[in-house]
């Protein structure tokens, strides 16, 4: 571009000096002629110059990858030589990972749990990482989101908690153990699951006095293993019916058997 301009100059001096000889006669038309299609042709490269130039930038521009947003950067998938295609090739993978998401799935009968969790701003106790060794991740989640919609091939939920991580100890990609501070703490009473019945969206369960069955409606609380945590509706050492229960109703006899009633009891911490 500075050759360019430099000889768009020289041919401007030179064309001045002949036009000003032109008017006094002292040159021929066709020197001035001349003069006037070299400054033409060096106006014409200076602007090819500059065009080439633009391009060149445009040019290094592409040839500068930069970084859409702050985070931590993988291992190069190329080698510097190796040939790229614009929208096919990984180049690399960029991760935000300070605050970083844990994901785990919840069945459809927990999704109000967690619903509830969200919208009461659970506390910080509430969410935390055990890694596989055994530790606990230091800093406590909270619920981010929940998904849009219920997967339904599994009839399950993705829950998403978010997690402070200043030391980079959660990776992209890595499996963890994720608790949830049990609702149902300290000292419960439990039942075996298969000992409810429910009707209409009611939960019962037979309570053996003398030889027949009463039906108490239950609030039902977490689920322990094959058990439930009972939080109304029962007390420790009712006896209830756990096999056969579909064949019962109201005052019903029954005849006590070792698999035919388990005594209500309190669960572990």
């Amino acid at each position: 571009l500075r050759t360019a301009r430099a000889n768009l100059e020289r041919v401007r001096q030179d064309l001045e000096r002949y036009e000003n000889l032109a008017r006094q006669d002292a040159i021929a038309r066709q020197r001035v002629d001349y003069a006037r299609a070299d400054f033409a042709t060096a106006q014409a490269q200076v602007a090819a110059a500059q065009a080439g130039i633009s391009g060149a930038s445009t040019n290094l521009r592409y040839s500068i990858i930069t970084a859409p947003m702050s985070g931590r950067i993988g291992i190069a998938q190329v080698k510097i030589g190796s040939q790229v295609t614009p929208g096919q090739t990984l180049i690399n993978t960029i991760s935000n990972d300070n605050p970083i998401a844990v994901d785990f799935v919840v069945p459809a009968d927990e999704i109000p749990r967690f619903t509830r969790l969200q919208q009461q701003k659970a506390t910080d106790s509430t969410f935390t990482v055990q890694f596989a060794d055994g530790n606990v991740y230091p800093f406590t989640g909270k619920i981010a989101t929940l998904d849009r919609a219920i997967d339904p091939q599994t009839g399950t939920l993705t829950v998403r908690i978010s997690f402070p991580n200043p030391d980079r100890r959660l990776i992209p990609g890595m499996t963890t153990v994720l608790r949830v501070r049990n609702a149902d703490i300290g000292q419960q009473l439990v039942i075996p699951n298969k000992a409810i019945t429910e009707q209409m969206g009611e939960y019962y369960t037979y309570v053996i006095q003398g030889d027949s069955v009463v039906q108490n409606r239950i609030a039902l609380g977490s689920k322990v293993a094959d058990k439930v945590v009972v939080r109304e509706g029962l007390k420790a050492g009712d006896k209830i019916v756990v096999e056969g229960t579909q064949k019962l109703r109201q005052g019903a006899k029954v005849v006590l058997g070792s698999s035919q009633a388990a005594a209500a009891g309190p669960a572990g911490r």
